[in-house]
């Protein structure tokens, strides 16, 4: 591109791959998105750095790892780590602003506690929280303004907890019209938005960055009942995982699963939240509809690159659990992740592991500024172009807890994926022979050598990154030669020769 791009940037929160037609969901309403995908490029290993809401977040900020930028956490469940990136943080948006460019963001921030998204450059109204805040006074002036009801819901779906109380809210009907919903009203604030940028535009303004950050797909899935009812719970397929019996697996997964109540509730209500799920995406396609209508109408599409990606995946009753959490499964750390850039071709299919954290590299190249300050990142524009490029045939992703500490870290290859889980079983995949990921076949002798390929490359990876969790592996596992005193004393003869352990 010769000048640089307008950039509109789509994102959701715990979305699955196989919601939308373009990634092979045969009954999925999503035909914007879809043509999206038939209009631009679709990454079909894309990956979260972690699935967890915050980290993520802040990885795409920065261009970080997690285990770089130190956000680890969610503040709704934060067990001790730091709840704001620090001071003088590299951030894509200030690299913009700098650049001349409008930045603005509608939706969801949920990047620390106490500084919001206007503290980092971003124009639009501050919505603070992980789910739909309904009681905002933005959102109260909307609904007040065009004459419409107040938020108010019935037909609750939810389990029982270990301990006979309630389970967490997963579902429920709303009664509201499709104009009332907290997705019509960001949609419509995002719009406004883009006819402001527009204008700048037309009177020899900036280039503009703007995100429009949904609160949903996340659960609960609160939904009026065009959407609620849009999908017959007859016709969902149940995941396979479903058969999932955690044997040989962490013990944290099928304490996970009892918090999420899944055997409390009979496998109709499992239909049920799965239709749902795919209900809200469809809700929040037409709202991404309403927006792409807004760039036609104002003249903006020959000259704006358009994302769409989300945080994190969901696990909408896959090995019997839902949300997300310390379980590094497909379902929750593969992603959709869709880009169109102007005069690239369309209908590009790409297969390389890619992430999240490839977005900042991508944004900074579109608008003409150095990606170098996004340290993990890589630019996506080499693949877009649907040309060949170099590009690393596995991917590392990391987990550091949520409700409580537990680190992870994982290694993807094209047919394996290797977890290392310090307080328990590690786990390996064979994706090839077990897509779903039921059989943990860690500890098979005939897999020892696939094993120790796996975790020497893992090992490399986390250490020439200056991820410290590679210490763990130093002594654990068979890493290989290792050219440093790995006690770090400093106090052991091999460190004074210079020697390896």
């Amino acid at each position: 591109m010769t000048k640089p791009a307008n950039i509109l940037f789509l994102m959701t929160d715990q979305h699955r791959a196989d919601t939308l037609g373009a990634y092979g969901n045969s009954l999925a309403a999503t035909p914007v998105l879809d043509e999206l995908a038939r209009t631009g490029t679709r990454f079909d290993r894309w990956y979260t750095p972690t699935a967890i809401c915050t980290p993520a977040r802040a990885s795409l900020l920065t261009g970080q790892a997690p285990f770089r930028h130190k956000l680890l956490a969610n503040h709704e469940r934060n067990v001790g780590y730091i709840e704001d990136l620090a001071d003088g943080q590299f951030t894509f948006s200030a690299a913009l602003r700098e650049k001349g460019y409008n930045c603005g963001l509608i939706g969801k921030w949920h990047v620390g506690t106490h500084r919001t998204a206007a503290d980092f450059g971003f124009d639009g109204t501050h919505l603070p929280g992980w789910h739909n805040p309904v009681d905002h006074p933005d959102y109260l002036a909307y609904l007040a303004e065009h004459d419409l009801p107040p938020y108010r819901i019935s037909d609750h779906i939810r389990g029982t907890l270990p301990n006979g109380g309630p389970g967490n809210l997963l579902a429920a009907r709303l009664h509201q019209p499709v104009e009332a919903t907290f997705e019509h009203y960001l949609a419509t604030r995002a719009i406004e938005m883009l006819e402001r940028y527009a204008a700048d535009q037309r009177d020899d303004g900036p280039p503009f960055f703007l995100a429009l950050h949904f609160f949903g797909p996340h659960l609960p899935y609160i939904l009026p009942d065009e959407y609620f009812d849009l999908f017959d719970p007859a016709d969902i397929e149940l995941p396979r995982s479903i058969a999932e019996t955690f044997e040989g697996k962490p013990p944290v997964q099928r304490n996970y699963s009892a918090h999420w109540t899944f055997d409390t509730m009979p496998i109709e209500a499992t239909r049920k939240l799965i239709a749902a799920y795919w209900g809200y995406v469809a809700l929040i396609d037409r709202q991404i509809g309403r927006v792409m209508d807004a760039m036609e109408r104002l003249g903006l599409v020959d000259d704006t690159a358009v994302f769409f990606t989300c945080d994190h995946g969901e696990f909408t009753g896959a090995h019997r659990l839902h949300d997300k959490g310390p379980a590094m499964y497909e379902d929750i750390y593969r992603t959709p992740g869709l880009l169109r850039v102007p005069g690239a071709p369309a209908g590009v299919v790409r297969s390389e592991f890619v992430s999240l954290l490839d977005c900042t590299a991508t944004i900074l190249e579109l608008a003409g500024i150095d990606p170098k300050p996004a340290i993990d990142s890589r630019s996506l524009l080499p693949l877009v172009s649907g040309g060949e490029a170099e590009w690393d045939d596995d991917i590392v992703c990391e987990f550091h807890g949520h409700h409580f500490p537990y680190p992870q870290r994982m290694l993807r290859t094209d047919r394996y994926k290797l977890i290392v889980n310090p307080d328990s079983v590690n786990e390996l995949y064979d994706l090839s022979a077990d897509p779903d990921e039921l059989l943990n076949v860690y500890r098979l002798p005939e897999l020892a050598e696939v094993r120790n390929q796996l975790m020497r490359r893992l090992y490399t990876v986390l250490r020439d990154r200056g991820d410290n969790f590679y210490h763990w592996m130093t002594s654990m596992y068979d890493v290989g030669d290792v050219a440093y005193d790995p006690t770090l004393s400093g106090l052991d003869e091999a460190s004074y020769q210079g020697g390896a352990r």
